[in-house]
């Protein structure tokens, strides 16, 4: 029985986690998958105070939300906010890993320790909390995983070698596990971004903002909730028939001409 039109982006009976809440693109998605109806849970690893006045404000708006800190690179620790997810909601339905780093390194610059902090702040977190969240899916009989990748991952961007590699292999992770998760009804799929607003960024990077809006055939960079908005189809029943795709969020970028 196909879902009703009304029903297809009320999450009122779910619990979804997302990984790296407490500013930015996750903020922006644990706040809408809370308008949705979601219980959330606001995941942060140094950003208490941001996890908390979020938690607050939808709990405020008349949402069911907590904050839970773990360093998400550790298994145990992974264990553990899943675990305090099912203790406050009795279950897990939808797993967000947006949780990484961003940093600038010039290849011939960039150490060992650099390459590796890279793979493990944004590939073995998303390995780590896709698997625990599967673990405990199972046992309810499916769920949605989405995880963060980048259009770097299908682009190249300079002085990013460390990240580009370690976001086509979150790609590449995902479409692995969707196939493997999908007998047990858990559909895995990935977000991959391109320039999205933040505070400062025209005046950090104005010639860089230029040249995004200048290629980009909607003309504008792209905003969290865009983002975010994404994430919702892809964790809904709108989306029930997709698993192990890439969606990318980007006004166009990636189909522009490139002479």
């Amino acid at each position: 029985m196909n879902p009703g039109i009304t029903s297809l982006f009320d999450f009122s009976d779910k619990t979804v986690v997302v990984t790296g809440a407490s500013q930015g693109i996750g903020e922006g998605v644990v706040r809408r998958f809370a308008q949705a109806g979601a219980n959330v849970v606001i995941h942060y690893r140094g950003g208490e105070a941001g996890a908390r006045v979020i938690a607050d404000e939808i709990v405020a708006e008349g949402g069911a939300a907590i904050s839970c800190k773990a360093d998400v690179s550790i298994k145990e620790e992974v264990d553990r906010l899943v675990n305090a997810t099912v203790d406050a909601f009795g279950q897990l339905d939808v797993m967000v890993n947006n949780a990484g780093i961003f940093p600038n390194a010039g290849f011939l610059d960039m150490s060992i320790d650099d390459w590796h902090e890279m793979y493990r702040a944004n590939l073995d977190t998303a390995f780590l909390c896709t698997q625990a969240a599967a673990v405990q899916m199972k046992k309810s009989n499916g769920g949605a995983i989405v995880n963060m990748a980048s259009i770097s991952a299908l682009n190249p961007g300079s002085d990013h070698s460390h990240y580009n590699s370690a976001k086509a292999a979150v790609v590449m992770l995902t479409r692995s596990a969707a196939q493997e998760l999908g007998p047990s009804n858990i559909r895995v799929n990935v977000v991959s971004p391109g320039l999205i607003y933040r505070d400062g960024i025209e005046d950090q990077w104005p010639d860089g903002v230029a040249r995004w809006k200048n290629k980009a055939p909607l003309g504008r960079m792209g905003t969290v909730t865009d983002v975010a908005d994404a994430c919702l189809f892809l964790a809904s029943p709108a989306a029930r028939f997709i698993t192990g795709q890439n969606l990318v969020v980007d006004g166009g970028v990636m189909n522009s001409m490139i002479y």
